[in-house]
């Protein structure tokens, strides 16, 4: 599937929204809860619009979810030390290559409870009526690089996973075909899944909401 919705450039965002739409198949419970979401704020006679994805706040921290537990590269791109430097008690010497491991930060246990499990709940945060954030300037996850030389269109990267998992999550009715399982694909511990995500997908929409091409 990642390959039939993804092309150069969209790789970060086509990568969380195949994991975010494997965790939530996986779990029912969290399938009708997004989808519910969808349907209030967008219903079910137009298509979700970049103006409606602010307001998915559960769709939103699902993306997060993926982002932090399934991160598109196992480290971020290497940094030089400049100078002598000692971080955490662990001393780099001047000209030291440094890599931050992105599967490393999104599944600390000292950061996050439960590391390995999805849960989506944990980036919602009820007293705000902020938009759930896909990038963590806290350092506990990257989800598309960070610093003075962090990714230019984190901005669009954050815009664009947010429509294609909202576009699938409204548009389809999803299952796990007959006879396979979805643990080996969730249980993989790296950066990337395999075997491939194979789901059936049916229309949920009027037959009129969907694009025609000729």
């Amino acid at each position: 599937m990642h390959a039939g919705i993804s092309n150069r450039g969209i790789d970060n965002p086509a990568n969380a929204a195949e994991w975010a739409l494997a965790e939530i198949v996986n779990q029912p419970h969290i399938l009708k809860r997004a989808v519910d979401e969808i349907d209030r704020v967008v219903g079910k006679n137009r298509l979700v619009q970049q103006r409606d994805l602010s307001q998915l706040n559960y769709v939103r921290a699902c993306a997060r979810e993926a982002f932090r537990l399934h991160p598109v590269a196992t480290f971020n791109i290497p940094h030089v030390s400049l100078s002598d430097v000692t971080v955490s008690g662990y001393f780099i010497p001047k000209g030291s290559h440094v890599l931050l491991s992105r599967l490393g930060l999104g599944r600390n246990p000292e950061a996050w409870d439960e590391p390995l499990k999805f849960r989506p709940d944990r980036h919602l945060n009820t007293g705000s009526q902020q938009p759930v954030q896909l990038t963590e300037p806290g350092l506990r996850f990257i989800s598309f690089s960070t610093g003075r030389r962090g990714c230019p269109a984190a901005e669009l990267g954050t815009e664009m996973t947010m429509m294609l998992l909202s576009r699938l999550l409204q548009g389809f009715n999803w299952s796990v075909p007959r006879g396979t399982s979805l643990l080996d694909h969730l249980q993989s511990k790296d950066a990337f899944s395999s075997p491939p995500l194979i789901l059936h997908a049916g229309p949920r929409l009027p037959a009129h909401v969907y694009p025609m091409t000729s």
